[in-house]
């Protein structure tokens, strides 16, 4: 039995101490706004929060989540008015949206380190969140709309 909380609920999972905490947040919980990728880490499609720092979920095993404090999509704002959240539809970022929501944790994850970035720290701190529809310019723009809207100038 694993404990953590997910999306500030307690939870506790009879899986598996090796199967990776994505299949424990979308088969065992039912939140399916964290997506999978490519199962091996490379892409960020399945980025959550474990901690307050990006974790890809699709290689963490949901044993090392024991006692985290772990966020998904759904939790980041529930009313999805999380200033990347915004700047994500003010600024129409998504495509096909398949990648989005590991694109928006990311991104959260990032402003904590880097409340007024520059277009070196988002490359390189988002270098890991591939988009099949190259959306990568929108995305930095929304970013660097977020970081404002948090007080961050970029």
């Amino acid at each position: 039995m694993t404990q953590f909380t997910i999306n500030g609920r307690p939870v506790s999972i009879d899986a598996d101490e090796d199967t990776p905490l994505l299949w424990v947040i979308r088969d065992d919980i039912g939140l399916t706004g964290t997506k999978f990728g490519c199962g091996i880490g490379m892409c960020g499609a399945c980025t959550v929060h474990v901690g307050g720092r990006a974790t890809r979920s699709c290689i963490t095993p949901v044993s090392a989540v024991e006692g985290a404090e772990v966020t998904t999509i759904e939790g980041l704002d529930p009313a999805g008015q999380h200033p990347v959240q915004q700047a994500w539809l003010e600024l129409q970022t998504p495509q096909c949206g398949y990648c989005q929501s590991g694109q928006i944790m990311q991104a959260a994850a990032m402003l904590k380190d880097f409340p007024a970035p520059t277009d070196q720290d988002i490359d390189a701190t988002m270098s890991g969140n591939l988009c099949r529809c190259m959306t990568y310019a929108r995305i930095r723009a929304a970013i660097k709309q977020a970081a404002a809207a948090m007080g961050g100038k970029s």
